[in-house]
């Protein structure tokens, strides 16, 4: 009998944790607010998005490929702490002026499945640079900011 009420323990300590991790910080302005600010407002899709990144959009993403843009996009998660990490590194790299032509997608791994197959994307906290169509540079959850910088910056030179 201890051993049942200690495992619905636990599992009421995991979610309570669980829920407080992925709750909306009270301090946190409404979203009215944070437009007006110009803070990050939360997509529809999950992941919170700033200029000058872009939410990731398959027709505008083809078209850039089209017309042989360099793109740089994040595949992120809002529940991943890695991503969390990775965020103010990149939003630091995106003020590169290698960068200043680049288009800068943020692609969220919960909902964009079609773009995961279709990239070989097997997690959230990918970085990926592209040149037109031609992937140049990817990185997997590296969170070494001088690393990622080297990364992309390496992509968008390629």
């Amino acid at each position: 009998m201890g051993r049942k009420i200690m495992m619905a323990l636990t599992l009421v300590v995991v979610a309570a944790i669980a829920t407080w991790w992925l709750a909306p910080s009270e301090t946190e302005a409404p979203a009215a607010t944070r437009a007006a600010s110009g803070q990050a407002q939360p997509a529809v899709s999950g992941i919170s998005v700033k200029a000058p990144w872009k939410l990731y959009h398959e027709a505008g993403f083809a078209a850039a490929q089209a017309a042989g843009k360099t793109i740089v996009v994040d595949i992120s998660a809002s529940w991943c702490p890695t991503c969390r990490a990775q965020a103010p590194i990149l939003d630091a790299v995106a003020q590169d002026p290698a960068l200043a032509e680049a288009i800068l997608y943020k692609v969220d791994f919960d909902t964009e499945k079609a773009f995961l197959a279709q990239h070989r994307i097997p997690r959230q906290s990918t970085i990926l640079v592209f040149r037109g169509r031609r992937e140049t540079a990817r990185s997997v959850a590296e969170t070494d900011p001088e690393r990622l910088r080297k990364a992309i910056l390496a992509g968008v030179q390629a």
